[in-house]
Protein backbone atom coordinates (compact mmCIF):
# COMPACT_ATOMS: atom_id res chain seq x y z
CA UNK A 1 0.00 0.00 0.00
CA UNK A 2 2.94 2.20 0.72
CA UNK A 3 4.44 1.41 -2.06
CA UNK A 4 1.76 2.77 -4.49
CA UNK A 5 1.11 6.08 -2.34
CA UNK A 6 5.20 6.82 -3.54
CA UNK A 7 4.55 6.97 -6.90
CA UNK A 8 1.10 8.82 -6.90
CA UNK A 9 2.86 11.39 -5.12
CA UNK A 10 5.92 11.56 -7.22
CA UNK A 11 3.51 12.14 -10.00
CA UNK A 12 1.42 14.89 -8.33
CA UNK A 13 4.15 16.77 -7.35
CA UNK A 14 5.94 16.87 -11.09
CA UNK A 15 2.57 17.60 -12.28
CA UNK A 16 2.45 20.74 -9.92
CA UNK A 17 6.00 21.71 -10.58
CA UNK A 18 5.27 21.65 -14.44
CA UNK A 19 1.95 23.88 -13.73
CA UNK A 20 4.35 26.28 -12.11
CA UNK A 21 7.12 26.07 -14.88
CA UNK A 22 3.82 26.81 -17.44
CA UNK A 23 2.95 29.62 -15.16
CA UNK A 24 6.38 31.21 -15.35
CA UNK A 25 7.12 31.00 -19.05
CA UNK A 26 3.80 32.42 -19.38
CA UNK A 27 3.79 35.34 -16.83
CA UNK A 28 3.18 38.52 -18.17
CA UNK A 29 4.37 40.09 -15.32
CA UNK A 30 7.97 39.18 -15.89
CA UNK A 31 9.64 41.92 -17.54
CA UNK A 32 7.11 44.06 -17.17
CA UNK A 33 7.53 48.47 -16.74
CA UNK A 34 5.90 50.02 -14.09
CA UNK A 35 2.14 50.68 -15.26
CA UNK A 36 2.38 54.48 -15.01
CA UNK A 37 5.72 54.49 -17.37
CA UNK A 38 3.59 52.30 -19.91
CA UNK A 39 0.11 54.74 -19.54
CA UNK A 40 2.18 57.79 -20.23
CA UNK A 41 4.06 56.21 -23.44
CA UNK A 42 1.19 55.22 -24.96
CA UNK A 43 -0.52 58.81 -23.45
CA UNK A 44 2.40 60.67 -24.99
CA UNK A 45 1.85 58.94 -28.71
CA UNK A 46 -2.15 59.87 -28.82
CA UNK A 47 -1.62 63.71 -29.68
CA UNK A 48 -2.05 64.64 -33.51
CA UNK A 49 -0.27 68.07 -33.97
CA UNK A 50 3.04 69.43 -35.22
CA UNK A 51 5.37 66.65 -36.63
CA UNK A 52 2.89 63.49 -35.67
CA UNK A 53 0.29 65.46 -38.02
CA UNK A 54 2.80 65.76 -41.24
CA UNK A 55 4.43 62.66 -40.95
CA UNK A 56 1.18 61.33 -41.29
CA UNK A 57 0.03 63.13 -44.07
CA UNK A 58 3.52 61.94 -45.52
CA UNK A 59 2.84 58.49 -44.97
CA UNK A 60 -0.57 58.56 -46.37
CA UNK A 61 1.09 60.17 -49.73
CA UNK A 62 3.23 57.33 -49.64
CA UNK A 63 0.77 54.74 -49.22
CA UNK A 64 -1.27 56.37 -51.81
CA UNK A 65 1.02 55.48 -54.33
CA UNK A 66 1.95 52.18 -53.43
CA UNK A 67 -1.67 51.57 -53.88
CA UNK A 68 -1.93 53.35 -57.10
CA UNK A 69 1.44 51.83 -59.00
CA UNK A 70 0.18 48.18 -56.81
CA UNK A 71 3.63 48.49 -55.02
CA UNK A 72 3.49 46.18 -51.34
CA UNK A 73 7.21 47.27 -50.64
CA UNK A 74 5.62 50.79 -50.85
CA UNK A 75 2.56 50.26 -48.89
CA UNK A 76 4.47 48.50 -46.48
CA UNK A 77 7.09 51.34 -45.50
CA UNK A 78 4.03 53.29 -45.09
CA UNK A 79 2.63 51.32 -42.38
CA UNK A 80 5.90 51.32 -41.02
CA UNK A 81 6.38 55.39 -40.30
CA UNK A 82 2.62 55.78 -39.86
CA UNK A 83 1.50 56.98 -35.98
CA UNK A 84 -1.97 55.73 -36.61
CA UNK A 85 -1.81 53.47 -33.69
CA UNK A 86 -1.62 55.64 -30.85
CA UNK A 87 -4.72 56.82 -30.66
CA UNK A 88 -6.16 53.67 -31.50
CA UNK A 89 -4.52 52.17 -28.21
CA UNK A 90 -5.09 55.12 -26.34
CA UNK A 91 -8.76 54.71 -26.37
CA UNK A 92 -8.30 50.85 -25.45
CA UNK A 93 -6.19 51.90 -22.32
CA UNK A 94 -8.76 55.08 -21.53
CA UNK A 95 -11.42 52.73 -21.38
CA UNK A 96 -9.00 50.30 -18.99
CA UNK A 97 -8.54 52.50 -16.16
CA UNK A 98 -11.56 54.24 -16.48
CA UNK A 99 -9.38 57.77 -18.02
CA UNK A 100 -12.76 59.68 -19.39
CA UNK A 101 -10.09 62.53 -20.55
CA UNK A 102 -7.59 60.48 -22.09
CA UNK A 103 -10.78 58.59 -23.92
CA UNK A 104 -12.10 61.75 -25.03
CA UNK A 105 -8.82 62.73 -26.12
CA UNK A 106 -7.71 59.75 -28.14
CA UNK A 107 -11.23 59.55 -29.60
CA UNK A 108 -10.77 63.52 -30.81
CA UNK A 109 -6.81 62.49 -32.22
CA UNK A 110 -8.37 59.67 -33.86
CA UNK A 111 -11.09 61.48 -35.49
CA UNK A 112 -8.72 64.32 -36.82
CA UNK A 113 -6.55 61.52 -37.92
CA UNK A 114 -8.93 59.69 -40.23
CA UNK A 115 -10.30 62.92 -41.77
CA UNK A 116 -6.43 64.55 -42.43
CA UNK A 117 -6.00 60.93 -44.03
CA UNK A 118 -8.99 60.38 -45.88
CA UNK A 119 -8.66 64.38 -47.40
CA UNK A 120 -4.78 63.81 -48.08
CA UNK A 121 -5.91 60.42 -49.90
CA UNK A 122 -8.81 62.26 -51.73
CA UNK A 123 -6.29 65.17 -53.35
CA UNK A 124 -3.94 62.67 -54.21
CA UNK A 125 -5.95 59.92 -56.17
CA UNK A 126 -8.29 63.16 -57.74
CA UNK A 127 -5.05 64.29 -59.73
CA UNK A 128 -3.35 61.14 -60.18
CA UNK A 129 -3.39 59.90 -64.03
CA UNK A 130 -3.22 56.60 -62.89
CA UNK A 131 -7.15 56.26 -62.10
CA UNK A 132 -7.18 52.91 -62.32
CA UNK A 133 -7.94 50.02 -58.91
CA UNK A 134 -5.15 47.70 -58.79
CA UNK A 135 -5.50 44.60 -56.96
CA UNK A 136 -3.72 45.95 -53.40
CA UNK A 137 -6.62 48.75 -53.81
CA UNK A 138 -9.31 46.27 -54.21
CA UNK A 139 -7.37 43.81 -51.43
CA UNK A 140 -9.39 46.69 -48.95
CA UNK A 141 -12.29 47.30 -49.81
CA UNK A 142 -13.94 44.58 -47.82
CA UNK A 143 -12.70 42.47 -44.51
CA UNK A 144 -12.76 38.95 -43.82
CA UNK A 145 -12.70 37.22 -40.29
CA UNK A 146 -8.90 36.78 -40.93
CA UNK A 147 -8.73 40.52 -40.58
CA UNK A 148 -10.62 40.38 -37.50
CA UNK A 149 -8.79 37.86 -35.98
CA UNK A 150 -5.17 39.68 -37.37
CA UNK A 151 -6.61 42.99 -35.64
CA UNK A 152 -7.41 40.90 -32.13
CA UNK A 153 -4.32 39.23 -32.42
CA UNK A 154 -2.10 41.66 -33.49
CA UNK A 155 -3.32 44.28 -30.91
CA UNK A 156 -2.72 41.95 -28.22
CA UNK A 157 1.20 41.63 -29.56
CA UNK A 158 1.12 45.35 -29.26
CA UNK A 159 -0.06 46.05 -25.91
CA UNK A 160 1.90 43.31 -24.54
CA UNK A 161 5.19 44.62 -26.17
CA UNK A 162 4.53 48.47 -24.86
CA UNK A 163 3.95 47.23 -21.24
CA UNK A 164 7.46 45.66 -21.10
CA UNK A 165 10.93 47.70 -20.31
CA UNK A 166 12.51 46.90 -23.23
CA UNK A 167 10.60 48.00 -26.05
CA UNK A 168 10.55 45.82 -29.29
CA UNK A 169 9.59 46.24 -33.06
CA UNK A 170 5.91 44.70 -32.29
CA UNK A 171 4.32 47.68 -32.57
CA UNK A 172 5.69 48.72 -35.86
CA UNK A 173 5.05 45.15 -36.59
CA UNK A 174 1.08 45.38 -35.67
CA UNK A 175 0.76 48.48 -37.78
CA UNK A 176 2.05 46.31 -40.84
CA UNK A 177 -0.16 43.42 -39.95
CA UNK A 178 -3.58 44.88 -39.02
CA UNK A 179 -3.12 47.28 -42.24
CA UNK A 180 -4.17 50.82 -40.68
CA UNK A 181 -3.11 53.23 -43.60
CA UNK A 182 -4.35 51.07 -46.75
CA UNK A 183 -7.75 51.00 -46.19
CA UNK A 184 -8.22 54.56 -45.21
CA UNK A 185 -6.59 55.62 -48.95
CA UNK A 186 -8.74 53.04 -50.49
CA UNK A 187 -11.29 55.18 -48.65
CA UNK A 188 -10.56 58.40 -50.04
CA UNK A 189 -9.44 56.61 -53.72
CA UNK A 190 -13.68 55.89 -53.61
CA UNK A 191 -14.61 59.96 -52.42
CA UNK A 192 -12.03 61.12 -55.31
CA UNK A 193 -13.63 58.72 -57.99
CA UNK A 194 -17.05 58.57 -56.20
CA UNK A 195 -17.35 55.18 -55.71
CA UNK A 196 -19.48 54.82 -52.82
CA UNK A 197 -18.98 50.89 -52.54
CA UNK A 198 -14.90 51.28 -51.75
CA UNK A 199 -15.18 54.26 -49.47
CA UNK A 200 -17.77 52.17 -46.97
CA UNK A 201 -15.80 49.29 -47.55
CA UNK A 202 -12.88 50.86 -46.73
CA UNK A 203 -13.77 52.24 -43.68
CA UNK A 204 -15.57 49.66 -42.66
CA UNK A 205 -12.32 47.76 -42.78
CA UNK A 206 -10.68 50.11 -40.72
CA UNK A 207 -13.17 50.61 -37.97
CA UNK A 208 -13.26 46.68 -37.62
CA UNK A 209 -9.33 46.95 -37.12
CA UNK A 210 -9.48 49.91 -35.06
CA UNK A 211 -11.91 48.26 -32.87
CA UNK A 212 -10.23 45.23 -31.75
CA UNK A 213 -6.74 46.51 -31.32
CA UNK A 214 -8.77 48.81 -28.67
CA UNK A 215 -10.08 45.81 -27.16
CA UNK A 216 -7.54 43.62 -27.53
CA UNK A 217 -5.76 46.67 -25.56
CA UNK A 218 -8.55 47.23 -23.13
CA UNK A 219 -8.59 43.06 -22.29
CA UNK A 220 -4.72 43.14 -21.39
CA UNK A 221 -4.91 46.55 -19.68
CA UNK A 222 -7.75 45.00 -17.33
CA UNK A 223 -5.83 41.65 -17.25
CA UNK A 224 -2.61 43.08 -15.76
CA UNK A 225 -4.29 45.40 -13.37
CA UNK A 226 -3.25 48.38 -14.67
CA UNK A 227 -3.91 51.18 -11.62
CA UNK A 228 -7.38 53.13 -12.33
CA UNK A 229 -7.90 56.86 -12.53
CA UNK A 230 -9.04 57.62 -9.00
CA UNK A 231 -11.81 60.94 -8.17
CA UNK A 232 -11.69 62.86 -5.23
CA UNK A 233 -15.59 62.92 -5.56
CA UNK A 234 -17.17 59.51 -5.28
CA UNK A 235 -20.49 60.45 -7.56
CA UNK A 236 -17.73 61.83 -10.75
CA UNK A 237 -15.83 58.46 -10.66
CA UNK A 238 -19.26 56.41 -10.42
CA UNK A 239 -20.58 58.86 -13.54
CA UNK A 240 -17.34 58.50 -15.33
CA UNK A 241 -17.55 54.80 -14.92
CA UNK A 242 -20.47 54.42 -16.03
CA UNK A 243 -20.00 56.26 -19.63
CA UNK A 244 -16.44 54.79 -20.01
CA UNK A 245 -19.07 51.42 -19.64
CA UNK A 246 -22.03 52.72 -22.43
CA UNK A 247 -19.17 54.00 -24.74
CA UNK A 248 -17.22 50.22 -24.47
CA UNK A 249 -21.02 48.47 -24.98
CA UNK A 250 -21.63 50.52 -27.63
CA UNK A 251 -18.66 50.16 -29.30
CA UNK A 252 -17.70 46.39 -28.98
CA UNK A 253 -21.52 45.02 -29.41
CA UNK A 254 -21.91 46.62 -32.65
CA UNK A 255 -18.28 45.46 -33.81
CA UNK A 256 -18.77 41.80 -32.39
CA UNK A 257 -22.18 41.89 -34.43
CA UNK A 258 -20.69 43.22 -37.54
CA UNK A 259 -17.72 40.39 -37.09
CA UNK A 260 -20.08 37.77 -36.42
CA UNK A 261 -21.53 38.85 -39.99
CA UNK A 262 -18.04 39.07 -41.80
CA UNK A 263 -17.36 34.92 -40.64
CA UNK A 264 -20.86 34.16 -41.47
CA UNK A 265 -20.12 35.91 -45.22
CA UNK A 266 -16.62 34.28 -45.13
CA UNK A 267 -17.81 30.67 -44.52
CA UNK A 268 -20.48 31.39 -47.26
CA UNK A 269 -18.17 32.57 -49.87
CA UNK A 270 -16.04 29.64 -49.51
CA UNK A 271 -18.28 27.06 -50.01
CA UNK A 272 -19.86 28.49 -52.56
CA UNK A 273 -16.46 28.00 -54.82
CA UNK A 274 -15.77 24.46 -53.35
CA UNK A 275 -19.52 24.11 -54.45
CA UNK A 276 -18.52 25.60 -58.15
CA UNK A 277 -15.38 23.74 -58.48
CA UNK A 278 -16.35 20.20 -56.98
CA UNK A 279 -20.03 20.15 -58.75
CA UNK A 280 -20.00 22.25 -62.03
CA UNK A 281 -16.71 19.65 -64.03
CA UNK A 282 -18.84 19.13 -66.99
CA UNK A 283 -16.93 16.69 -70.03
CA UNK A 284 -17.56 19.57 -72.70
CA UNK A 285 -18.38 22.51 -70.61
CA UNK A 286 -16.60 24.78 -68.21
CA UNK A 287 -16.65 27.81 -65.86
CA UNK A 288 -16.33 30.78 -67.57
CA UNK A 289 -16.70 33.01 -65.08
CA UNK A 290 -18.10 33.14 -61.54
CA UNK A 291 -19.66 36.13 -59.25
CA UNK A 292 -20.77 35.91 -55.61
CA UNK A 293 -23.04 38.41 -53.85
CA UNK A 294 -24.09 37.90 -50.47
CA UNK A 295 -25.23 41.08 -49.93
CA UNK A 296 -28.19 40.46 -51.71
CA UNK A 297 -31.47 38.96 -50.68
CA UNK A 298 -31.25 36.26 -51.09
CA UNK A 299 -27.60 35.40 -51.63
CA UNK A 300 -26.48 34.90 -55.15
CA UNK A 301 -23.78 32.66 -57.14
CA UNK A 302 -23.76 33.71 -60.61
CA UNK A 303 -21.88 31.17 -62.90
CA UNK A 304 -21.67 31.84 -66.54
CA UNK A 305 -21.04 28.45 -68.46
CA UNK A 306 -18.98 27.91 -71.82
CA UNK A 307 -19.16 25.14 -74.35
CA UNK A 308 -21.95 22.28 -74.96
CA UNK A 309 -25.18 23.36 -74.24
CA UNK A 310 -26.56 21.69 -70.62
CA UNK A 311 -30.42 19.85 -70.45
CA UNK A 312 -32.27 22.27 -68.03
CA UNK A 313 -32.36 18.76 -65.91
CA UNK A 314 -28.72 18.37 -65.54
CA UNK A 315 -28.78 22.02 -64.09
CA UNK A 316 -31.34 21.68 -61.77
CA UNK A 317 -29.84 18.65 -60.20
CA UNK A 318 -26.35 20.86 -60.13
CA UNK A 319 -28.24 23.20 -58.35
CA UNK A 320 -30.07 20.75 -55.70
CA UNK A 321 -26.35 19.54 -54.50
CA UNK A 322 -26.14 23.76 -53.04
CA UNK A 323 -27.77 22.11 -49.77
CA UNK A 324 -24.75 19.57 -49.42
CA UNK A 325 -22.62 22.87 -48.99
CA UNK A 326 -24.84 25.04 -46.64
CA UNK A 327 -26.23 26.82 -49.52
CA UNK A 328 -29.58 26.34 -48.59
CA UNK A 329 -31.54 29.53 -49.46
CA UNK A 330 -28.93 30.82 -52.22
CA UNK A 331 -29.68 31.58 -55.52
CA UNK A 332 -28.05 30.13 -58.10
CA UNK A 333 -28.32 31.64 -61.29
CA UNK A 334 -26.47 29.79 -64.40
CA UNK A 335 -25.96 31.03 -67.87
CA UNK A 336 -25.26 29.23 -71.07
CA UNK A 337 -23.40 30.86 -73.88
CA UNK A 338 -24.75 27.90 -76.59
CA UNK A 339 -22.83 26.17 -78.86
CA UNK A 340 -19.26 25.08 -78.24
CA UNK A 341 -17.51 25.92 -81.35
CA UNK A 342 -19.29 29.37 -81.68
CA UNK A 343 -18.00 30.28 -78.02
CA UNK A 344 -14.48 29.25 -78.57
CA UNK A 345 -14.61 30.77 -81.84
CA UNK A 346 -16.05 34.54 -80.23
CA UNK A 347 -13.69 34.28 -77.43
CA UNK A 348 -10.60 33.65 -79.85
CA UNK A 349 -11.43 36.71 -81.73
CA UNK A 350 -12.14 38.71 -78.47
CA UNK A 351 -8.73 37.83 -76.92
CA UNK A 352 -7.12 38.38 -80.29
CA UNK A 353 -8.92 41.71 -80.50
CA UNK A 354 -7.85 42.57 -76.96
CA UNK A 355 -4.59 41.90 -77.51
CA UNK A 356 -4.49 43.83 -81.00
CA UNK A 357 -5.52 47.16 -79.32
CA UNK A 358 -3.54 46.42 -76.00
CA UNK A 359 -0.04 46.07 -78.58
CA UNK A 360 -0.92 48.33 -81.47
CA UNK A 361 1.43 51.27 -80.48
CA UNK A 362 4.09 48.40 -79.73
CA UNK A 363 3.22 46.96 -83.39
CA UNK A 364 3.34 50.28 -84.85
CA UNK A 365 6.50 51.33 -83.67
CA UNK A 366 7.81 47.51 -84.77
CA UNK A 367 6.23 48.74 -88.35
CA UNK A 368 8.15 51.71 -88.03
CA UNK A 369 11.19 50.27 -87.52
CA UNK A 370 10.89 47.60 -90.16
CA UNK A 371 9.98 50.26 -92.61
CA UNK A 372 13.13 51.98 -91.90
CA UNK A 373 15.26 48.88 -91.92
CA UNK A 374 13.94 47.96 -95.34
CA UNK A 375 14.64 51.20 -96.88
CA UNK A 376 18.15 50.75 -95.52
CA UNK A 377 18.92 47.30 -97.12
CA UNK A 378 16.90 48.21 -100.24
CA UNK A 379 19.73 51.41 -100.40
CA UNK A 380 22.22 48.74 -99.65
CA UNK A 381 21.36 46.57 -102.08
CA UNK A 382 20.82 49.49 -104.77
CA UNK A 383 24.25 50.88 -104.26
CA UNK A 384 25.67 47.21 -104.23
CA UNK A 385 24.05 46.72 -107.51
CA UNK A 386 24.96 49.94 -108.58
CA UNK A 387 28.89 49.82 -108.19
CA UNK A 388 30.27 47.57 -111.12
CA UNK A 389 28.27 49.92 -113.13
CA UNK A 390 29.58 53.18 -111.74
CA UNK A 391 32.93 51.89 -111.75
CA UNK A 392 33.01 50.87 -115.50
CA UNK A 393 31.79 54.78 -116.46
CA UNK A 394 34.44 56.23 -114.43
CA UNK A 395 36.99 54.48 -115.76
CA UNK A 396 35.11 56.02 -119.34
CA UNK A 397 35.23 59.43 -118.03
CA UNK A 398 38.80 58.72 -115.90
CA UNK A 399 40.98 57.10 -118.14
CA UNK A 400 43.95 56.74 -115.31
CA UNK A 401 41.32 55.20 -113.05
CA UNK A 402 42.60 51.95 -111.97
CA UNK A 403 40.48 51.08 -108.83
CA UNK A 404 36.55 52.19 -107.81
CA UNK A 405 34.27 50.55 -105.22
CA UNK A 406 31.16 52.63 -103.87
CA UNK A 407 29.76 52.08 -100.05
CA UNK A 408 27.34 52.92 -97.64
CA UNK A 409 28.22 53.67 -94.17
CA UNK A 410 27.40 55.12 -90.69
CA UNK A 411 29.41 58.35 -89.89
CA UNK A 412 29.51 58.83 -86.11
CA UNK A 413 30.05 62.96 -85.05
CA UNK A 414 31.51 62.76 -81.54
CA UNK A 415 31.28 66.29 -80.71
CA UNK A 416 27.49 66.60 -81.24
CA UNK A 417 26.99 62.63 -80.32
CA UNK A 418 25.49 62.40 -83.63
CA UNK A 419 25.17 59.43 -86.33
CA UNK A 420 24.52 59.68 -90.08
CA UNK A 421 24.57 57.52 -93.00
CA UNK A 422 27.21 58.39 -96.12
CA UNK A 423 27.96 57.78 -99.47
CA UNK A 424 31.71 56.25 -99.50
CA UNK A 425 33.74 56.36 -102.80
CA UNK A 426 37.05 54.60 -102.61
CA UNK A 427 39.42 55.51 -106.19
CA UNK A 428 43.03 54.89 -106.77
CA UNK A 429 44.56 56.54 -109.67
CA UNK A 430 47.78 55.41 -111.94
CA UNK A 431 48.59 59.02 -111.28
CA UNK A 432 47.59 61.42 -108.30
CA UNK A 433 44.63 63.68 -110.35
CA UNK A 434 44.93 67.39 -109.95
CA UNK A 435 41.92 69.18 -108.36
CA UNK A 436 39.72 69.58 -111.21
CA UNK A 437 39.76 66.26 -112.22
CA UNK A 438 38.77 64.94 -108.38
CA UNK A 439 36.02 67.88 -108.01
CA UNK A 440 34.67 66.57 -111.87
CA UNK A 441 34.77 62.87 -110.30
CA UNK A 442 32.85 64.36 -107.06
CA UNK A 443 30.10 66.26 -108.65
CA UNK A 444 29.69 63.20 -111.60
CA UNK A 445 28.98 60.58 -108.30
CA UNK A 446 26.49 62.83 -106.97
CA UNK A 447 24.72 63.46 -109.73
CA UNK A 448 25.05 59.28 -110.58
CA UNK A 449 23.70 58.60 -107.14
CA UNK A 450 21.25 61.13 -106.32
CA UNK A 451 22.99 62.02 -103.33
CA UNK A 452 23.82 65.38 -101.39
CA UNK A 453 27.18 64.08 -99.92
CA UNK A 454 29.49 61.76 -101.31
CA UNK A 455 32.74 61.06 -99.11
CA UNK A 456 35.46 60.27 -101.89
CA UNK A 457 38.73 58.41 -100.98
CA UNK A 458 42.08 59.11 -102.96
CA UNK A 459 44.55 56.83 -102.99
Amino acid sequence: MMEQTAPKKRQGSQLIRFLIYLRDRFDLHEGKEDELDTIEYIRKNVEFKGANLWILIFAIFVASIGLNVNSTAVIIGAMLISPLMGPIMGIGLAAGINDFELLKRSLRNLGVAVFIAILTSSIYFFFTPLDDAQSELLARTEPTIWDVLIALFGGLAGIVAGSRKEKSNAIPGVAIATALMPPLCTAGYGLATMNFYYFFGAFYLFFINSVFISLSTYLIVRFMKFPKKEFMDEKKEKRVQTYITLFTLLTIIPSVYLAYGIVVRTLWQEQARRFIQVEMKFPRTQVLNSNFNYSSNPPQIEVMLIGEELDQEILEITKSKAADYNLGGTEIIIQQSGNSSTDLNVLRSDILKDLYERNEEVIRNKDERIALLEEEVANYGQIRALGPEIAQEAKINHPNLRKFTLNRTVLSDLEKAQTDTLLMAFAEFTRKPNTAETNRLLNWLKVRTKSDTVALILK
